[in-house]
């Protein structure tokens, strides 16, 4: 009876410890242009779209998960690729692990793109506005210059 409470409590634990993820608004990309070798950073909210060369780059989904959690970033993106006579074609649908770039990364004979990160966690803006944060509303912030990068110092006398 002791045993089959334990693997009970045991099995009831080990649900409970799953990590839990951060959905996020703006995925963040590196992109490669092999013919320049040039880099550049791509920072996409989701659902919207980006051109890179000829390339038309669409985040779906971005999660990550908290700092107290081993890393591990991920997101559904759409790639799709417009030839020269401007039909498009998906080249590219499926996750992306920023963890493991090259494991899901686009890799195109001309480009190459791979997931770096996710930014800005679902509702934050929200939660700092009815807490008044000024940091996270760059209207508030513009408003009142003190509060811009400033931070109020006390000395402590020994």
């Amino acid at each position: 009876m002791l045993l089959a409470c334990g693997v009970a409590v045991a099995f009831g634990l080990a649900s409970n410890a799953r990590a839990e993820h951060i959905e996020n608004e703006v995925a963040q990309f590196a992109a490669l242009d092999k013919v320049t070798a040039r880099i550049s950073k791509l920072e996409q909210p989701l659902n919207q779209s980006v051109e890179f060369g000829s390339l038309k780059l669409t985040p779906r989904t971005c999660y990550a998960r908290p700092a107290t959690e081993q890393p591990k970033t991920t997101s559904f993106v759409e790639v799709d690729e417009r030839d020269l006579q401007g039909k498009q074609q998906r080249i590219f649908s499926g996750w992306m692990f920023a963890e493991s770039p090259g494991l899901n990364a686009v890799e195109h004979p001309v480009f190459d793109i791979w997931l770096t990160g996710c930014k800005q966690p679902v509702g934050m803006a929200a939660r700092a506005a009815a807490k008044g944060d000024t940091a996270a509303r760059p209207d508030a912030a513009a408003a009142d210059p003190a509060a811009v990068g400033e931070t109020t110092r006390r000395r402590v006398r020994r």
